[in-house]
């Protein structure tokens, strides 16, 4: 599956350390094959319509959303700052 990349999700990802970006791609590596794979915990945002977050970490999120046959990835970071405005 093709992913779209926000300026959000850019510039969130580069506030993340070096290992924690490593852990990322291979998390969308398996996002790629199977956006709900279990080891993601994919859930729909409460209180959205669209819009779904899945673990990066324990403590790193991803907010995402379907966009024509693409993954819109909106943005990823600490996981209440991202829940915070999805």
């Amino acid at each position: 599956m093709e992913f779209i990349f926000t300026e959000r999700f850019k510039k969130s990802y580069r506030k993340l350390s070096k290992g924690e970006q490593k852990t990322l791609h291979k998390k969308l590596t398996l996002m790629g094959k199977n956006p709900h794979h279990p080891s993601l915990r994919t859930k729909k945002v409460q209180g959205t319509n669209d819009i779904f977050e899945c673990s990066v970490t324990i403590s790193i999120r991803m907010t995402w959303q379907y966009d024509d046959g693409s993954i819109l990835l909106r943005v990823v970071g600490n996981h209440d700052e991202v829940l915070k405005n999805p």
